[in-house]
């Protein structure tokens, strides 16, 4: 892994961008295909927006 700062390869169980990004895209965008076809996707969208907005102020 380039740049990382492990010798050969991440400890097992270290959750790193690419497997996050392999386990949330898929995962949201079933939901957000699923919120589209009931007819929720405002909803589905507004939610987002809101737990993205907390989180991030919850972490400053």
């Amino acid at each position: 892994m380039p740049g990382s700062p492990y010798l050969e390869e991440p400890p097992p169980g270290l959750l790193t961008w690419p497997i996050l990004l392999r386990l949330v895209v898929p995962t949201f965008a079933a939901l957000g295909l699923a919120s589209w076809w009931m007819g929720y996707l405002l909803e589905f969208l507004t939610l987002l927006t809101v737990t993205g907005m907390v989180a991030f102020v919850v972490r400053r």
